[in-house]
């Protein structure tokens, strides 16, 4: 048997295999990359920019207000819970916010 000697070309064939499996490998990363970025388009919200719903190249919406501030927070919950009443409450809450508490001036 010969196997790949005595063909005649010599080695005129290994530059086409090289060639061949870089085709290969870069069609694969390719599709890939295609596969990927399809994906990330369909978990993407669709919107346009400024509309409140994210997209390809719109920075993410801050979203409905948060929860208040700390020591506003808790001064909510004892409201609710009955631990103070209303003109305590919002007395404390003006104090907190650095207006003047609501209702008559202390003499």
């Amino acid at each position: 048997m010969m196997y790949w000697y005595g063909h005649g070309g010599g080695g005129w064939m290994w530059p086409w295999m090289v060639l061949g499996n870089l085709l290969v490998l870069a069609a694969i990363v390719v599709i890939v990359v295609i596969v990927v970025l399809f994906f990330r388009a369909l978990s993407q919200r669709p919107g346009a920019p400024g509309s409140g719903h994210g997209g390809w190249g719109t920075p993410p919406s801050p979203g409905p207000p948060g929860p208040r501030s700390g020591p506003e927070q808790i001064l909510a919950e004892r409201y609710a819970r009955g631990e103070i009443d209303e003109e305590e409450y919002e007395r404390r809450l003006a104090t907190l916010r650095g207006s003047p508490p609501p209702g008559p001036a202390p003499s």
